[in-house]
C-alpha cells in the first residue's frame, strides 16, 4: 500500500511523517526505514526506526530511486514500512514525472507486503490525477 502525504511547503508533512514513523514502532512487528534527502530529521527518530540518507548515494531519477528502494527490499525481507520524506527532492523532477515510478512502486509494496508512506510537496489543486488515490 502507498500512502501520500501532500500540501505545500511549511504545512507540517515532515512532523506528520515523523510522528507516524515513531508511532509504527509499536504497530508493527518488522523493521521500519525513514528515507531522507539528508541528516536534519535523525535524532527526531526513535532507535528502533532505521534512519537512510538517500541524498549520500546520488539518486538523480524516479529510476534510480526505484532501484534504491528495491535494493533495500531485495536484501532485508523484514520491512514493514518504509517512509519518504522529502521525495520530490531526492527524484530530482517534478511530479508530472512520476507516474510510472507510482505504477511500479505500488505493484512492489503489494508483492512485498510493505507499505509506504511519501511526503511530497504538491499543491492538492496542481496534484495530478494519478497521485490523488494515494493522498492521505
Amino acid at each position: 500500500m502507498i500512502q501520500v502525504i501532500h500540501g505545500k511547503k511549511g504545512s507540517g508533512k515532515t512532523k506528520k511523517i515523523l510522528d507516524m514513523a515513531n508511532a509504527a514502532v509499536d504497530q508493527y512487528k518488522g523493521d521500519i526505514i525513514f528515507v531522507d534527502d539528508d541528516n536534519r530529521y535523525m535524532f527526531d527518530l526513535k532507535h528502533e526506526v532505521r534512519f537512510v540518507n538517500a541524498g549520500e548515494y546520488g539518486s538523480d531519477s524516479p529510476e534510480m530511486f526505484f532501484g534504491f528502494l528495491c535494493g533495500m527490499l531485495s536484501q532485508n525481507f523484514d520491512i514493514n514500512v518504509i517512509l519518504i520524506d522529502a521525495f520530490l527532492k531526492l527524484v530530482k523532477c517534478p511530479i508530472e514525472a512520476t507516474e510510472a515510478f507510482f505504477a511500479r512502486l505500488e505493484k512492489v509494496a503489494e508483492e512485498h507486503k510493505v507499505e509506504i508512506i511519501i511526503s511530497c510537496s504538491v499543491d492538492d489543486a496542481a496534484a495530478p490525477e494519478f497521485i490523488r488515490k494515494y493522498f492521505i
